[in-house]
């Protein structure tokens, strides 16, 4: 038992040039390909883009903390100059520009970039102005994972 299927008269009818039907559909296939390239291209650089002040940070053993929601990036570089994400503090600024940061519960949570070649004095004068200001959830940002100058055990060094 045969069944015509096309037309009512039981012959084909050729559509367009080569016989075939348009097609309908679209091949979603490249466009899911370019952005999972995209993606993995954002998932690279993504952690690259949140410090922009070019800073040589020391080198430390200790582990990393959990990223938390509200955080706010200090920096200082070479000069001495302080940075709050990337906005370069006048000089004399600072007690007003952490002043003017938002605030929820315990305050936000400020990751401190410092770079190696600068005096300790100064580091800690921008700690204690953050402190000044109530802020006082504070994390020191280092290279993580690399191998750290050897400490002296307490004794003063010998250089």
């Amino acid at each position: 038992m045969a069944m015509a299927l096309g037309s009512g008269n039981g012959t084909r009818r050729r559509r367009g040039r080569g016989g075939r039907r348009p097609m309908s559909e679209i091949n979603v296939t490249p466009f899911v390909d370019v952005m999972l390239v995209l993606l993995i291209i954002f998932m690279v650089t993504a952690p690259m883009l949140t410090a922009g002040v070019p800073i040589q940070l020391p080198d430390s053993r200790a582990n990393a903390l959990p990223q938390e929601q509200q955080q706010i990036s200090m920096s200082i570089d070479g000069e001495g100059y302080v940075y709050i994400d990337d906005n370069q503090v006048p000089v004399g600024g600072l007690p007003a520009a952490l002043e003017a940061l938002p605030r929820t519960g315990e305050g936000p949570d400020i990751t401190l970039r410092a770079d190696r070649s600068l005096d300790y004095g100064r580091v800690m004068a921008v700690m204690g102005e953050l402190n000044r200001a109530g802020l006082n959830r504070i994390s020191l940002v280092t290279n993580g994972g690399q191998s750290a100058p050897p400490v002296n055990n307490g004794s003063p060094s010998e250089e």
